[in-house]
């Protein structure tokens, strides 16, 4: 008989994290690793955490993820967001409260092009007079 697991892809910057909750005790993995192991900020793994703080359920799943590319802030956006979308196949209603948080949103803010005679998107190289 297999476990019952709920899915959700949760997207930000560059990153891109598949999530699984199982029904458990409370274990945060990401690649392989345990929450406190792979992220090194309190910060990052409090935003990871987020929406199962909001719905009460932190200790009634285990969140299994898989998360590529980007840095450590967008990984933790894009593992709160794929948490928040598996959280919906949980249960339905969680959809107001989360919806309200903005947990459920993809962030579109992205890294701007750099542009030419630009050293970066918007830094110019430095004015001489002379």
């Amino acid at each position: 008989m297999e476990t019952i697991q709920y899915r959700g892809t949760g997207r930000r910057k560059k990153s891109i994290a598949q999530v699984r909750l199982l029904p458990g005790n409370g274990k945060f993995i990401i690649n392989g690793k345990d929450i406190e192991e792979y992220f090194n900020f309190e910060t990052l793994r409090i935003v990871a955490k987020e929406p199962l703080e909001l719905t009460e359920t932190e200790a009634s799943f285990d969140v299994i993820v898989k998360v590529i590319g980007g840095g450590y802030s967008g990984q933790a956006g894009a593992v709160r967001h794929g948490v928040a979308r598996a959280l919906l196949e949980v249960d339905p209603e969680y959809r107001s409260v989360l919806k309200k948080a903005g947990y459920l949103t993809r962030d579109p803010r992205m890294k701007e092009r750099k542009k030419y005679g630009l050293k970066k998107a918007r830094k110019s190289p430095q004015f001489s007079k002379r």
